[in-house]
């Protein structure tokens, strides 16, 4: 008999006899593994044991909030990812358990439980609230963490691999002109602590292209004046040094005076060694970043929707557009890929041609 024809005549004897005789623990040699059925249930899982390096599967129950948490210290501590990143996984999958918890589609709260029907009736739902790139990153996170789950032997396979992914138009970066962005960065008043404070941040987010959540990072000592110079923590823990213009030297060194002056009123203490602090000493939010943006891009600019990203967006196309390559670019905005940093030269394309059908008279003849 060939031996797959013999496998398969195994496999149904095994399940005859495992219907026959529930309670029993039946050894199968397959492949040279033995295999141990456990009784079916709500949370049987075939445990398989075996030499070498291959994965084992566990009868053990486990929790969604118990998976959660486990791939979370595995991002955490061995991918070694940003604590940022670390939450926004850790969001969309408790996300997804609430989902499957407030409409009973779990009899067992076991990861187990989790199937293909399930993920696409949570998909349904996501579709009536969230933008495609939002379903995108989730549904990317809730793949990742079930591959992870399986690797792990926690379960079989991976249902989140069959689901489809919305497509995702990747629009060109929203940018600032010089003129406009000057008129941000110029917008705070260098009279009061405050002022001086969110000076200092417009220039390190347009002049130095850094990620907001680096800036809210940045400490005192990761600064030097006399070198012009700055170490940024990046996503993936990863450092990089960055320079800074004379605007923006002379902005730190003018907030590094007035800083003293900002504490908490009753306690009077301050976050020693956080950069940038609010008015109570803490230091700074990403959200309180966000909202200086907000405030000072509809002041200067008359753009109350300008966020902190678009400056960093504006400090990479005005680099190229005054000749700077790509590479330099990458490396100053710590970009992984090369293929990120592409997308500005696409949107320099793009200025460059308004300028052309503006300005060459074979395109205004063509007009």
């Amino acid at each position: 008999m060939p031996p797959r024809a013999a496998s398969s005549v195994l496999s149904r004897r095994v399940a005859t006899e495992a219907a026959l005789a529930p309670e029993a623990i039946l050894p199968i040699v397959a492949r040279g593994r033995d295999y141990h059925l456990r009784p079916p249930g709500p949370c049987y899982v075939p445990r398989r044991i075996g030499r070498g390096g291959g994965s084992r599967v566990t009868s053990i129950l486990v929790t969604l909030d118990e998976a959660i948490a486990s791939f979370a210290r595995h991002l955490e501590i061995e991918r070694r990812l940003s604590m940022r990143t670390v939450e926004g996984y850790g969001q969309d999958l408790a996300a997804l358990a609430a989902f499957l918890r407030e409409r009973g589609l779990l009899a067992a709260d076991d990861v187990r439980e989790i199937d293909l029907h399930r993920l696409r009736a949570w998909l349904g739902f996501l579709a009536r609230k969230h933008a495609p790139s939002s379903i995108a990153r989730k549904v990317a996170a809730v793949r990742t963490w079930m591959r992870w789950m399986r690797r792990k032997g926690t379960i079989v396979r991976s249902p989140a691999d069959e689901l489809a992914s919305p497509k995702v138009s990747r629009g060109l970066p929203t940018f600032l002109s010089v003129d406009a962005a000057k008129e941000v960065v110029e917008a705070p008043s260098a009279d009061t602590p405050r002022g001086a404070r969110d000076r200092a941040v417009l220039e390190l987010l347009y002049g130095s292209g850094l990620r907001v959540s680096e800036l809210s990072a940045l400490d005192i000592d990761a600064v030097d004046l006399a070198g012009a110079t700055a170490r940024v923590v990046g996503k993936g823990n990863k450092e990089r040094v960055v320079p800074l213009g004379s605007q923006c030297v002379a902005a730190i060194a003018r907030w590094l005076e007035r800083r003293p002056s900002m504490v908490h009123s009753r306690r009077r203490w301050q976050d020693p060694r956080a950069l940038f602090v609010s008015t109570r000493g803490a230091r700074l939010r990403v959200r309180a970043v966000q909202a200086l943006v907000h405030e000072y891009g509809a002041a200067g600019a008359g753009r109350g929707d300008l966020h902190p990203h678009a400056l960093r967006h504006t400090c990479a196309t005005h680099m190229l557009d005054g000749g700077a390559d790509l590479r330099a670019i990458q490396e100053l905005l710590g970009h992984a890929s090369l293929s990120t940093t592409q997308r500005y030269a696409h949107v320099s394309m793009e200025h460059l041609m308004r300028v052309y059908d503006a300005a060459h008279p074979l395109a205004r003849a063509r007009k």
